[in-house]
């Protein structure tokens, strides 16, 4: 059922990346090894910008390309991207995701803002939501200084970092409904086969075995994420699974695709579903034959490179044609 040109990297997963708690957090430690690496031929920088809710800080890394517009014209800006990267809500920081941020940064000039949020292996929900939309509300209160439109301020991410995303845009859309002083209008959105389901009710979800990230992967990601909920006995609101939405009207036009062996393909696909019903403007393209991060592990193979210039073209059509202003706040 596997791509041909995927079944090496399937068959060496299924070795190395074991199902297990100990596992996840092992690589959440490994990862922070790769921070504060810069990507070459862009200019990269890191802040720490203040928590809203605890007197703590946020780690933030900031990419844009060497030459930047000089003139105040908002028109002539670059658009804002904030990226979220993946990792299971468990692991990961903002560098391991710069294969990702260097393929936006070439497809179309423009600002990616990248929160190390933090993880659920200490802090679980609602830690990265509020870290997320505390960069989100930062990127609208800092347009001038970052040079970037704030009519075009956008949101992207992969796997949770993907359920993230989604999380953002539900939340923004629900504060501005709620007229909180604190809003942005968000022009975009790319959650990438989103992790947005803690349920697993689908066919996809329940006795995956596929390589990388597996019902027992994804059961145990779940579990460290809402653990702080489940504990105290409540309910899980839809911005920890943004799949749980029954209102997908007023969310930011969309852009993902997903691998039809992952457990994230049903969930994927509904989510779609639900925003096209709603009358959202959605792209969407079913990959056969592949696993979850199928491009990131082999993005050599055909089709991976097929959902990578489906994605930069996607954005690179956001940039030219999605704006939304904002409200004064």
């Amino acid at each position: 059922m596997i791509d041909k040109e995927l079944k090496l990297a399937a068959v060496i997963l299924q070795f190395i990346f074991p199902a297990s708690e100990w596992f996840l957090k092992l690589l959440d430690r490994l990862s922070k090894l790769s921070r504060g690496k810069n990507l070459k031929g862009f200019d990269c920088d890191q802040i720490w910008i203040q928590r809203s809710k605890e007197n703590s800080q946020i780690r933030l890394r900031i990419y844009k390309p060497l030459s930047m517009p000089t003139s105040s014209n908002n028109s002539l800006k670059l658009p804002a991207l904030l990226y979220l990267h993946g990792g299971g809500y468990v692991l990961g920081v903002p560098e391991l995701g710069h294969r990702n941020i260097k393929e936006f940064l070439q497809t179309r000039d423009c600002v990616v803002i990248a929160p190390d949020y933090r993880k659920s292996a200490k802090n679980p929900y609602p830690a990265a939501l509020e870290d997320a939309y505390d960069t989100l509300i930062w990127i609208k209160e800092n347009a001038d200084q970052l040079g970037i439109r704030s009519d075009q301020i956008m949101v992207a991410g992969h796997s949770a970092g993907g359920g993230l995303c989604a999380a953002t845009c539900l939340y923004a859309r629900d504060r501005i409904r709620a007229q909180d002083q604190k809003t942005v209008n968000i022009a975009f959105q790319m959650p990438i086969y989103p992790m947005i389901d803690d349920r697993m009710i689908h066919p996809s979800s329940i006795n995956n075995k596929a390589p990388l990230w597996n019902s027992k992967t994804n059961q145990i990601a779940w579990d460290l994420y809402l653990r702080g909920l489940k504990e105290k006995e409540l309910p899980i609101p839809v911005y920890a699974a943004p799949a749980r939405e029954a209102d997908y009207s007023d969310l930011p036009p969309t852009v993902t695709f997903v691998g039809d062996l992952e457990p994230f393909k049903d969930e994927t696909i509904e989510y779609v579903e639900n925003l096209k019903k709603a009358g959202v403007p959605v792209e969407f393209k079913l990959y056969q034959g592949c696993f979850h991060g199928f491009e990131a592990v082999a993005p050599k193979a055909k089709v991976s490179q097929d959902a990578i210039q489906f994605l930069n073209k996607s954005f690179a059509y956001a940039v030219d044609n999605y704006f939304t202003k904002q409200d004064v706040s």
